[in-house]
């Protein structure tokens, strides 16, 4: 499946040819998302349910509570 797929590279990912990076592949109806480092293990998911996710993390506090 991995294969077929066409990565593209976060921006937000260090330069260079590092495997220290989040890629990113979609296809119609799913957003798949891996590390360079281990690009055998892939997550699925779908493109509204992504966006939740991320928007969440925008709304949570930047320091940890104790």
């Amino acid at each position: 499946m991995t294969q077929d797929l066409h990565w593209q590279k976060s921006t937000f990912s260090e330069g260079g040819d590092g495997n220290t990076c989040v890629e990113v592949a979609a296809t119609h109806g799913a957003v798949h998302l891996r590390e360079s480092d281990a690009p055998g293990a892939v997550l699925t998911t779908t493109p509204a349910a992504l966006a939740r996710l991320l928007d969440r993390l925008r709304e949570a506090p930047t320091t940890p509570s104790r």
